[in-house]
């Protein structure tokens, strides 16, 4: 065997490698490998390290370098934005996914009459609701999610197209829980506690819901349905109330007042709503509460409202109505003492608790489509023209403008002419030699007419100073009640009538104003209120519903202080005047049949025209006792043709019922 040996490399010499059993036996063993520069020629290896560096060129190699740093910045960069800048959203969203908060609503506020007599209760109900991030997704799991909600339409009655269509319409809200069906009740709710126990994303949640203690339309003997137009009632967030109340603490599942006093003291009376943060399990069960804000309970408020003279006033005026077929009527009793609203009654009215519950479709079409409107509240949103009411005004007015003394008189003897067009008296042949007082007792037109307008040589307040007046009295405008949707009336003018007519004013215009006909329009509350300034000696106070407040919270009580909207303006003496008309009405004129009751009272009847083919609108308007008034009457009957005929009974039998109960 020849062997050459160098270093530590060993060669053997592949020919003299023995045989064994006919086969050649190959050996190799390397254990090291180190050449000589002189081996390394021989085997190829010479200038092997500068060969990377000749395949990579310089150029190349910053390319490669840029490349490389690019892409670490990019990473780096990305964690940068996820960690620092997106942070708190992805922690939100993986803390929202291990907790949720929940919304605990507050206690609504009571709502009592005068005598602490409560109008409202709380009482307790139950929520099926839906969580939309508990569900299967949509993307990757849209057959499991179609199936779930399947499986939650036939548990809970919903239709499926419903539930989708709430799923979509608040998909910003994925952490909410949105309510498919509620006013459950604890059997109910306990049933579909039960069955949903496995189903993603369906829970059931604990609620209130208000009822409101006014009786009901089939036993309309004890009821006093006519508090839903002054209540009001309760309804579900839409999608702009929820964008305003949202950041007042407000959740898409709450309740708002939509009408009346709900809504008027909706920030009083709603509270403010607690959190309860709770953990979940994977599947979006609860496992245990974490923190706990307690919520604060809705204030109490406590009205001038009496309960007692409510109920009688919306029975006697059903009474009437039926008696006299009537359908139509509104009635406001007030304190002029203030301005408080102490019954206030607008006829049809309707069921409150119908719409607190969720009115169905076949309920609500049976109002909305009865041709006398029973959601309508005529107290303080009808307008209708004032009849002879507007007497008192315009006799104010003349007074303090000294167009007339107490003393002045002007022959009545039917009416007035004035070229080709004559404006009559209610009386034929008239009424004699008539001063102010008489006018008002009898409800003489023409003295009206020589006041208002003017005649031959006497000059009247003209409409001007009319207008001017009555805007005084606050018509043409609202009172500022605590009700929403009140009404402002109207008050024609020469401009207004040339703008929108094309006419001229003319002095038939301003006599027909003077005795409460043509365009102008007032509420009954605007009736109300100029006959509380004339039983006060002046003054205007708005009309109010509110007495105090009551916080639960707190034990603070915070009172409702009368607001003036306006006094000074007719002096007391001249106001006093306009009294007496309205007590020579009672004692002498066209309202004796007020005479049967046992103390003094002043009234005046009202009978407007306002079409050709229906009756006339009927007003009569009183305060009592006369010497020191304490309460103001005020009812229109819709077309009931005389004020002496329709509405006069029903202030005189109201007025019985209340001398005989609160009067001292």
């Amino acid at each position: 065997m020849h062997m050459v040996q160098k270093g530590l490399f060993e060669i053997k010499d592949i020919s003299s490698v023995g045989k064994m059993n006919g086969k050649y036996n190959h050996s190799w063993v390397e254990e090291s490998f180190d050449l000589e520069e002189t081996d390394r020629d021989v085997f190829g290896t010479k200038k092997t390290r500068s060969y990377l560096g000749e395949i990579i060129g310089e150029k190349r190699r910053r390319w490669l370098i840029i490349t490389l740093l690019l892409g670490f910045s990019l990473i780096f960069g990305r964690i940068l934005y996820l960690q620092i800048w997106q942070g708190y959203h992805y922690r939100d969203l993986a803390e929202n996914n291990r907790a949720r908060t929940r919304s605990i609503p507050a206690e609504r506020g009571i709502i009592f009459d005068r005598q602490g007599k409560p109008l409202v209760e709380n009482v307790p109900s139950f929520l099926l609701s839906i969580v939309p991030q508990d569900l299967p997704s949509a993307k990757n799991e849209p057959v499991k999610r179609k199936q779930v909600i399947n499986q939650i339409a036939d548990l809970s009655g919903v239709p499926k197209e419903n539930i989708d269509d709430l799923l979509e319409r608040y998909k910003d809200y994925s952490y909410e829980s949105l309510t498919i069906k509620e006013n459950l009740d604890y059997d109910t709710a306990l049933n579909l506690y039960i069955k949903n126990a496995n189903l993603p994303g369906l829970l059931i949640e604990k609620s209130t819901k208000r009822h409101y203690l006014i009786g009901d339309e089939l036993n309309q003997i004890d009821s006093v349905l006519s508090l839903s137009h002054i209540i009001g009632y309760l309804g579900k967030l839409n999608d702009g109330e929820l964008e305003e109340k949202k950041p007042q603490g407000y959740f898409l599942n709450d309740y708002i007042g939509k009408t009346g006093l709900e809504k008027n003291y909706e920030t009083q009376l709603h509270g403010q709503n607690g959190k309860r943060r709770i953990e979940m399990d994977a599947g979006g069960h609860e496992q245990m509460v974490l923190s706990e804000e307690t919520p604060q309970l809705g204030k109490n408020l406590y009205l001038s409202l009496d309960l007692e003279m409510q109920k009688k006033l919306e029975k006697i005026m059903r009474n009437y109505l039926l008696r006299n077929g009537n359908k139509r009527a509104a009635g406001i009793v007030m304190d002029p003492r203030d301005g408080s609203v102490l019954a206030m009654v607008s006829l049809p009215t309707f069921d409150a608790n119908k719409f607190s519950n969720g009115i169905n479709q076949v309920d609500f079409n049976v109002y909305n489509s009865n041709p006398d409107h029973p959601l309508f509240n005529r107290a303080i949103s009808g307008v209708y023209p004032s009849g002879s009411t507007i007497k008192m005004i315009v006799s104010a007015a003349a007074l303090e403008e000294k167009v007339i003394t107490a003393t002045t008189a002007f022959l009545s003897a039917g009416g007035l002419q004035v070229n080709k067009w004559f404006f009559r008296d209610w009386l034929v042949g008239g009424h004699g030699l008539t001063n102010v007082r008489k006018a008002i007792a009898w409800s003489v037109n023409t003295f009206f007419y020589y006041i208002g307008g003017g005649y031959a040589n006497f000059v009247g307040l003209g409409v001007d100073r009319l207008t001017k007046y009555m805007r005084l009295f606050n018509l043409g405008q609202k009172t500022g009640i605590d009700l929403p949707g009140e009404g402002t009336g109207f008050v024609p003018s020469k401009e207004w009538k040339k703008q929108t007519k094309g006419e001229d004013w003319y002095v038939g215009d301003t006599y027909n104003l003077s005795i409460g006909q043509g365009d102008l329009l007032v509420t009954p509350l605007q009736v109300a209120l100029w006959t509380s300034a004339v039983a006060n000696g002046g003054i205007l106070y708005q009309p109010h519903l509110a007495n105090k407040f009551y916080d639960p919270n707190t034990k603070k009580e915070e009172m409702v202080k009368p607001r003036i909207l306006n006094q000074n303006f007719i002096s007391a003496y001249n106001m006093s005047i306009v009294k007496e008309g309205m007590g020579d009405c009672v004692r002498v004129g066209g309202c004796q049949a007020m005479k049967s009751l046992s103390f003094t009272t002043g009234g005046k009847t009202g009978t407007a025209q306002w079409s050709a083919k229906k009756d006339n609108q009927a007003w009569y308007t009183a305060f009592a006792p006369f010497g020191t008034p304490q309460i103001v009457v005020t009812v229109l009957v819709e077309e009931g043709r005389e004020g002496y005929v329709a509405s006069m009974p029903i202030v005189r039998e109201f007025l019985a019922w209340w001398g005989s109960r609160y009067l001292k």
